[in-house]
């Protein structure tokens, strides 16, 4: 169970449940002790709660049929935790390496507030989402018809930044976060012996000559404003010491800005492996997923949750650069108007280690601040009458 000592600051508690998460990590979809705490924190504020493949906690108050959603992440990631925190995970190679400990805890400390001092009118909806970090979460809850069941007008989400200010709250209009697709490709030529190339075809050479002409496409065949990425991570094959290989893999990621610039890349992609093919006489399986979408952030929440952070006399960047990693928040902004948001996790220590390293850890000075902030948000987009 979450702390609940109501004798305690707001910062106290919410230090000791982001705690309580932390030492606890599930990866995702196996969120079960987080579900758990989340639905007794918010069966004892009040709110009514639906369990699905995530947890769903509503409050309305007043008579205003208006309805909005803040969403948060819950999972964690497959890493050894090296931070040496009393509070370091419990669970041997699992880790909240990505701060979602503290987002949860931000969002409850919200709840706390508005369950009890309300100030606004109409319903919140405070969705917590699992398995984030695989492009999954979103989309099964969407599946499960989370958004049939709540029509919301907009949606919010935040993510802490290690590196930058503490506190400073930065987003855009627009893009915001690249799409990410995964892309195989098997070469099945002829293996042979070692001392004999010329009888067979050997599928390293092969890989290699596809490997550099995938670094074509981005360098010659996009836009050099396009800041795509096409890396090749994996490359295997069935060769041994004196034995040529006759089969081989190359697995890889590829992030764009636009579908239009991802379609592009897999098109290109298809045709240099039907050239190579050609070239050497193989045959070359290709495939190319799209594990998930780019994230775009609608005018009107981006500026309501700009305006939000400027009454609460935050720093604010309103039109911060794109970043290069995923969130699949983006399938939430493909459904209806959302806004993404980037919180300054500070710049020193662990907070300021790079997301997902293994001595990283979410700043605990964050947590008043984003839940103030999740605060003010609903108030100004619920207003109340007077």
């Amino acid at each position: 169970m979450l702390e609940q000592n109501t004798l305690l600051p707001l910062q106290d508690r919410l230090k000791l449940i982001r705690h309580a998460f932390h030492r606890q990590p599930e990866l995702g979809f196996q969120e079960v002790q987080t579900k758990e705490k989340i639905v007794q924190f918010l069966q004892q504020a009040g709110l009514e709660v639906h369990e699905g493949v995530g947890v769903v906690g509503v409050l309305s108050c007043g008579g205003s049929k208006r309805m909005i959603g803040i969403r948060s992440d819950m999972d964690a990631l497959p890493i050894h935790e090296t931070t040496g925190l009393d509070y370091e995970s419990q669970t041997k190679g699992v880790m909240h390496a990505c701060g979602h400990d503290g987002h949860m805890t931000m969002l409850l400390g919200a709840v706390k507030i508005l369950a009890e001092e309300k100030g606004f009118d109409g319903t919140v909806v405070f969705l917590f989402q699992p398995n984030e970090e695989n492009g999954l979460g979103a989309r099964a809850m969407i599946d499960e018809g989370v958004l049939e069941q709540f029509p919301l007008e907009e949606i919010y989400a935040i993510h802490n930044l290690p590196g930058a200010p503490l506190g400073q709250i930065s987003t855009r209009p627009g893009f915001i976060c690249n799409s990410e697709s995964l892309f195989e490709f098997t070469i099945v030529g002829q293996g042979g012996h070692a001392s004999m190339p010329q009888l067979g075809v050997d599928v390293i050479l092969v890989g290699s000559e596809l490997v550099q002409a995938l670094q074509s496409i981005v360098a010659r065949k996009l836009a050099p404003d396009t800041a795509a990425v096409v890396s090749v991570t994996e490359f295997t094959s069935d060769g041994k010491r004196n034995v040529l290989p006759g089969r081989a893999t190359l697995k890889g990621d590829v992030r764009a800005r636009s579908a239009e610039d991802r379609e592009n890349i897999e098109q290109f992609m298809r045709q240099i492996a039907n050239g190579v093919a050609m070239t050497h006489n193989v045959e070359i399986h290709f495939s190319f997923n799209t594990e998930v979408v780019e994230t775009v952030n609608a005018v009107l929440p981006t500026n309501a949750a700009i305006h939000a952070a400027e009454a609460l006399s935050y720093e604010v960047i309103p039109d911060r650069e794109p970043m290069s990693f995923t969130e699949d928040f983006a399938y939430f902004c493909n459904a209806i108007p959302g806004c993404l948001l980037l919180l300054g996790n500070g710049e020193e220590g662990m907070s300021g280690r790079p997301l997902h390293a293994s001595d990283y850890d979410f700043n605990d000075a964050l947590l008043t601040i984003g839940a103030k902030f999740w605060t003010q948000l609903v108030r100004d987009r619920l207003p109340q009458n007077i």
